[in-house]
């Protein structure tokens, strides 16, 4: 029978600044979501946390985008922003960009990524959680995990993965999207997926099945607000092993921190720190961005675990990478290329900046 995995999840209030998630609204979203497995809309649901977002992690079996499911989390979330606000936390309820839930929880501000899926006779699977970055941050592990070799050996030695990926990439700024099969169009895809800020990957397909491997939430707060309210903190699902590239290949991308938009007051590149979720709080300049891999078992929809397999002394290069990078970069204070170049701050406070400057500006 199929199942869904839905992760969704909001910044519904900062403890302290955008830093972390207080204990409260997590017992909020434990609660919400236990009582919901209670009566039977869900099969099983956790919530955790990265930096200053609560993540809802639920399996059921009424698909994606089903409306009940989607209510559930803005009830969540609005009950976590009333708690917030109790607190006086910091941007409470930021991520709520609509007066009352309209059926689906997409373009009201909360990211979404769902996966429709037939359970395996073992069904692993990894959900990625972040903060401080933006939507389009997955494109280089999506495409390392499953289109490069020097990443994934399975795509040369394991027969089930030889036959590719389709790659699923979204125009997040003209609502478009494309699918680009590897890897006869590996280069095609690289001209795309190598902009993160302009498109996204949101699915992974394997060209074997035709099942999904992957999926991205591609949610970008700021473009729905018109304003900065704060960063996208993407989250993704990849599904592993036989069909699909193993635990260890999921996760391999991450030790080495790549540079990511978000950081500081969401304007800023910083390197995407691979941490455990006792580490999973970003405060030095509200960074650097952090990202959490959560692994599971599915087990007739419950979900068995997670395993925090970030942490592992073999991710503390990627740290101590990250730390370096960011010294070298907070060197740069306001100048580009740690600040993001002007054409890419148009939903920060920048333009009202601009806006005060713009007679001032004459003919040389």
């Amino acid at each position: 029978m199929p199942q869904t995995l839905s992760v969704i999840k909001a910044g519904v209030g900062g403890w302290v600044g955008h830093t972390a998630v207080h204990p409260d609204l997590l017992d909020v979203g434990r609660e919400e979501l236990a009582k919901a497995v209670q009566r039977g809309l869900l099969i099983d649901g956790q919530a955790w946390a990265c930096g200053d977002d609560l993540f809802l992690i639920m399996s059921h079996d009424r698909g994606e985008g089903d409306t009940d499911v989607h209510r559930l989390a803005w009830d969540t979330f609005s009950l976590g922003t009333e708690a917030a606000k109790k607190l006086k936390l910091y941007g409470a309820g930021q991520d709520l960009l609509a007066d009352a839930f309209s059926g689906s929880i997409q373009g009201m501000g909360p990211g979404s990524a769902e996966m429709q899926l037939v359970e395996r006779t073992s069904e692993p699977v990894v959900v990625f959680m972040s903060d401080k970055t933006s939507s389009g941050a997955f494109n280089l592990p999506l495409y390392k995990t499953f289109a490069d070799p020097f990443n994934t050996a399975g795509l040369v030695i394991a027969e089930a993965l030889h036959q590719g990926f389709a790659f699923e990439v979204h125009d997040l700024k003209s609502q478009k999207k494309i699918v680009f099969n590897a890897p006869e169009e590996l280069y095609d895809l690289l001209v795309y997926a190598g902009s993160p800020s302009h498109y996204a990957i949101k699915r992974v397909i394997a060209r074997a099945t035709g099942e999904v491997a992957a999926v991205s939430s591609t949610d970008r707060v700021a473009q729905i607000a018109g304003r900065h309210v704060g960063s996208d903190d993407p989250t993704a699902i990849i599904r592993c092993q036989n069909a699909f590239p193993s635990v260890g290949e999921a996760i391999e991308p991450f030790t080495t921190p790549h540079l990511v938009e978000g950081f500081g007051r969401g304007s800023h590149l910083g390197p995407w720190m691979p941490t455990s979720l006792r580490d999973a709080h970003a405060a030095r300049f509200d960074g650097p961005p952090r990202v959490v891999a959560l692994g599971f078992q599915l087990a007739q929809g419950k979900l068995i675990g997670p395993r925090d397999l970030f942490d592992d002394p073999s991710f503390d290069n990627a740290r101590h990478k990250a730390n370096d990078v960011t010294d070298f970069l907070r060197l740069h204070g306001p100048f580009e290329p740690h600040r993001l170049p002007m054409d890419e701050m148009e939903f920060s406070t920048m333009p009202g900046v601009s806006a005060r400057m713009a007679n001032r500006w004459s003919e040389i």
